[in-house]
C-alpha cells in the first residue's frame, strides 16, 4: 500500500471513532455523583454532601448592644474585700483554729492568744467596779443629807462627780477587754473581721504574735473587681457603666460593670487605667490575668454570631445560612468584631442557624468565590 492510501484509511479511522463516541455521549445518561446521588442543584447541598464536609452550624443570638473591643485586664480585690487581722497586744499563740484557704465567716474564731496586758486590764477593772461600788453608795449617803440640810449642796456634787468618774473607768476597762476579745485571765481570741477565706496564716501555735504584725489574712472571694487597660483608641467610649464581660470555656461568663477611668494616659503603656466591678465570677481568682469584653452603651438591635460564621466575599462581609434546602450565601453588616464572636446589624436575624466551619469549601461549591 502506497503512503496516499495509509493516509486516507487512518482518516477514515479517527471520523469513525468520534462518530461513535458522539454518539456515545448523547445516547448514555451520565453518572450520578456520589455514588449514586442526584446531581447538586445550583446553590443547594444534599444532606450526605453536608455530612461529608463537616459543617457545624450556631444560632445567631439576640444582641442588644455591640461590642466595643477587647482589653487585657488583672482580676483583683475590692478595698474592704481583703482584711488583715492583727492582735491588739503581744502575746504567744496557744491555739490555732483555720489553715489557709479554708473558708471562715464573719466573727469565726482563729485563734487563741496569751498575753500580759489583758491580765492589766482585767486587774483594772476590778479595782474600777470596787471604787464605783463605793463611789454610788457614798453617792447616796451625801446627796440624802444634802437634802436634809445637814450638808451642803457642793458635798453632794462631788460624790456624784466621783461615782460618775468611777462609772466611767469600768466602762473604759470593759471595752477595751471587748475590743480585744480577751477577759481578765490574759488570753484574747482572734476572730475573722469579714467573711470569706484564709489567705495567709503567718503564725504558728507557740510563737509570738505582735501588734505590727498581721497574723491572718482574710479575702472575701465573692466580691472581685478587674483593672482595665483601655487601649487609646477607646479612650473617648469608656465611661462609668460600661458594661464588661470575661468569657471563660465551660462556664458562665462574669459580667458588671466600669465604675471609674483615668483621667490621662499612661506614656508607656498608651492605655487608660479604668476599674470594673464584677456581679459574678465562679471561675476567677485575684491576680489572674484575663480579656475583658467591653460592651457598647448605646442599644443597637442585630444578632451576636462566632466570629468563624464571617467570610469576604468580594467587598462585602457574609456568612451561609442554613435553611431548608440547605445553604445560602448571604451579605451581612458587621457592627463589632470582637474576640471570638460579632454583631450583625443587617442581614441575620436572632434565631437563624450559620456555618462556623467549612466556609472555604462553601463558598467553591455555592459559587462564593
Amino acid at each position: 500500500m502506497d503512503r496516499k492510501a495509509l493516509i486516507a484509511a487512518s482518516t477514515a479511522l479517527a471520523l469513525a471513532a468520534g462518530a461513535g463516541a458522539l454518539w456515545w455521549s448523547k445516547e448514555a445518561p451520565p453518572p450520578a455523583p456520589d455514588g449514586g446521588e442526584a446531581a447538586m442543584a445550583p446553590g443547594k447541598l444534599t444532606a450526605r454532601q453536608i455530612e461529608k464536609l463537616g459543617i457545624a452550624t450556631a444560632v445567631a443570638a439576640a444582641a442588644s448592644s455591640a461590642e466595643l473591643g477587647a482589653v487585657p485586664a488583672t482580676v483583683s480585690l475590692p478595698p474592704d474585700a481583703r482584711v488583715a487581722v492583727t492582735a491588739p497586744f503581744d502575746g504567744i499563740a496557744v491555739r490555732l483554729f483555720v489553715v489557709e484557704g479554708e473558708a471562715v465567716v464573719a466573727g469565726q474564731p482563729l485563734a487563741s492568744i496569751r498575753a500580759a496586758e489583758p491580765v492589766q486590764y482585767g486587774a483594772a477593772l476590778a479595782r474600777a467596779q470596787a471604787q464605783l461600788e463605793v463611789a454610788r453608795a457614798a453617792a447616796g449617803r451625801t446627796g440624802q443629807l444634802a437634802k436634809e440640810g445637814i450638808v451642803a449642796g457642793a458635798r453632794a456634787d462631788e460624790a456624784r462627780a466621783a461615782l460618775r468618774e468611777a462609772e466611767v473607768n469600768v466602762a473604759e476597762n470593759r471595752r477595751i477587754l471587748a475590743q480585744a476579745n480577751a477577759d481578765g485571765s490574759g488570753m484574747m481570741t482572734l476572730r475573722a473581721p469579714i467573711g470569706g477565706r484564709i489567705a495567709a496564716v503567718n503564725v504558728q501555735a507557740g510563737g509570738p504574735v505582735g501588734g505590727l504584725s498581721a497574723p491572718f489574712i482574710v479575702e472575701n472571694t465573692a466580691r472581685l473587681m478587674l483593672d482595665l487597660q483601655i487601649p487609646e483608641r477607646l479612650a473617648g467610649a469608656v465611661h462609668p457603666g460600661t458594661p464588661v464581660e470575661v468569657r471563660m470555656p465551660g462556664t458562665a461568663p462574669a459580667t458588671g460593670r466600669v465604675i471609674a477611668v483615668g483621667g490621662s494616659i499612661d506614656p508607656a503603656t498608651r492605655a487608660l487605667t479604668a476599674k470594673a466591678r464584677l456581679d459574678a465570677a465562679p471561675a476567677l481568682v485575684s491576680g489572674k490575668s484575663v480579656v475583658a469584653i467591653l460592651g457598647g452603651v448605646q442599644p443597637v438591635a442585630g444578632a451576636s454570631i462566632p466570629a468563624a460564621a464571617l467570610t469576604r466575599v468580594g467587598d462585602r462581609d457574609a456568612v451561609f445560612v442554613k435553611g431548608a434546602d440547605g445553604f445560602a450565601l448571604r451579605p451581612v453588616t458587621i457592627a463589632s468584631r470582637v474576640g471570638a464572636s460579632a454583631t450583625i446589624t443587617a442581614g441575620l436575624k436572632p434565631g437563624e442557624r450559620v456555618a462556623t466551619s467549612a466556609i472555604a469549601e462553601l463558598k467553591a461549591v455555592l459559587g462564593g468565590e
